[in-house]
């Protein structure tokens, strides 16, 4: 009988031992990778306008200068590493060939790439690592 006794407390204490460490266990997620955020690339006077993921690596931004009529964009990895292939263009759309583009194989961000796109539209799309993204017909004016 004493048995018994000792082999129930023995699993008692183990139910807690467990359920303290559940929450711990259960925490690790929290840790995903943020968002790239804009990093500032195109330089003074440039606002975010418009942004898409790229994959679960980056993002993308396009961003204008209302001084001066430009767009640019820029895709940020969200976290810097090894270099990976990336490339990036812009035109004002319904051109035929990009205005600007910028490539190879970069740790942390593609870009920038200008484009005078006052009172037109705007596409840029571009590949990191494989992902591929893309916005056509975009923020026009």
């Amino acid at each position: 009988m004493m048995r018994v006794v000792q082999g129930a407390a023995a699993a008692a204490v183990s139910v807690v031992a467990l359920t303290a460490l559940a929450p711990a266990a259960s925490a690790a997620p929290a840790t995903a990778t943020a968002t790239a955020a804009y990093n500032g690339a195109c330089g003074t006077g440039y606002k975010t306008v418009n942004s898409t993921p790229v994959g679960d690596i980056g993002t993308a931004y396009l961003t204008y200068n209302s001084a001066t009529g430009k767009n640019c964009a820029v895709a940020v990895r969200n976290v810097a590493g090894d270099p990976v292939p990336m490339d990036l263009f812009i035109r004002r759309s319904g051109g035929e060939i990009y205005d600007d583009q910028d490539g190879g194989a970069f740790r942390s961000y593609v870009g920038p790439v200008y484009v005078d796109a006052a009172g037109s539209c705007v596409d840029w799309w571009g590949a990191m690592d494989g992902a591929h993204f893309g916005k056509y017909g975009t923020n026009c004016g």
